[in-house]
């Protein structure tokens, strides 16, 4: 079994070189996309069609409802899952998806945290009624660790939080004592490549076909089944769609807005991919096909 990741910004063809080198070198596809991993979300993820799904078996979509929150615990599971199927049937897994911030979470290892009593989750619970509080509170125990996460940062807060009143131990003293353990070894990185003015075009293109696919009622639909509330509802292309909704924009300015935040995402994720991967290769997908090529035989 050899594991590769294919890593690059939103529209820059990952999930067309996934799926054809999964498809020449027997391997399972792992989706690490914070959007595709939703059932019900399709459009606004632009998660593969089911067609390119049944071609290939992925992990790591259509695994939550929208309600559900998802972490790097979550594509962890996924990560154990399909590396005990690909290890059971002699198969090749290919990591590939935007959201490659889990993914070097992997790389790189969580710490070990603890194991919470119920008397901490109840106090925890009661206590992040008021999370700017607990924000001054964990700021004074622990300033350093404190400093990187906002006041309204819940998910983060709250499981700083968990740590403390679990051990008794600053979140800083914890992560110590217990250092990263790598979930994922022996993985090659590509760092997929696209000219700037090609995918600026891509986008256009793709944000069209979402408006054309029916994009503004598939989030109509999500905002009546779930609200606005969850994380999953606060993407973009879902966000730009309900300001539409709200009248606040008209149609080509929802065009064009979803295009410029896409745009945006695109370069935050190749300056992520470039600065904190060590990269087995950048280049085009006909260049990284070739080095591919050689890991996966």
């Amino acid at each position: 079994m050899k594991t590769l990741a294919i890593i690059g910004s939103t529209a820059s063809g990952k999930s067309d070189l996934a799926l054809s080198l999964a498809q020449q070198y027997n391997a399972l596809i792992l989706s690490i996309d914070s959007l595709s991993i939703y059932k019900e979300i399709d459009i606004a993820s632009a998660k593969p069609s089911k067609s390119e799904l049944s071609m290939v078996e992925h992990f790591g979509i259509d695994r939550l409802k929208p309600d559900e929150t998802a972490s790097v615990i979550t594509f962890i599971d996924e990560y154990h899952s399909i590396r005990n199927k690909a290890l059971r049937e002699n198969r090749n897994i290919i990591i590939v998806g935007g959201s490659s911030f889990y993914l070097k979470s992997m790389i790189d290892g969580l710490s070990k945290i603890p194991d919470y009593s119920p008397e901490t989750l109840q106090k925890t619970k009661a206590m992040l009624s008021d999370l700017s509080e607990c924000h001054r509170l964990l700021s004074d125990i622990d300033p350093l660790t404190m400093d990187k996460i906002t006041p309204s940062d819940t998910y983060r807060i709250e499981k700083m939080l968990l740590i403390y009143l679990e051990s008794g131990l600053a979140p800083s003293e914890w992560f110590h004592a217990h250092p990263p353990q790598p979930i994922i070894t022996e993985c090659p990185v590509l760092n997929l490549q696209v000219d700037r003015e090609i995918l600026r075009n891509r986008i256009a293109l793709r944000t069209d076909k979402m408006i054309h696919s029916g994009l503004i009622d598939e989030v109509a639909e999500l905002e009546r089944l779930y609200g606005r509330i969850p994380n999953s509802m606060k993407s973009i292309g879902i966000v730009e769609t309900l300001e539409y909704l709200d009248g606040k924009l008209t149609k080509n300015e929802l065009i064009d807005q979803i295009s410029i935040h896409t745009g945006q995402l695109a370069k935050r994720q190749q300056t992520f991919n470039t600065h904190q991967f060590t990269l087995s290769a950048s280049g085009l997908s006909e260049e990284l096909m070739g080095i591919a090529e050689i890991i996966l035989k």
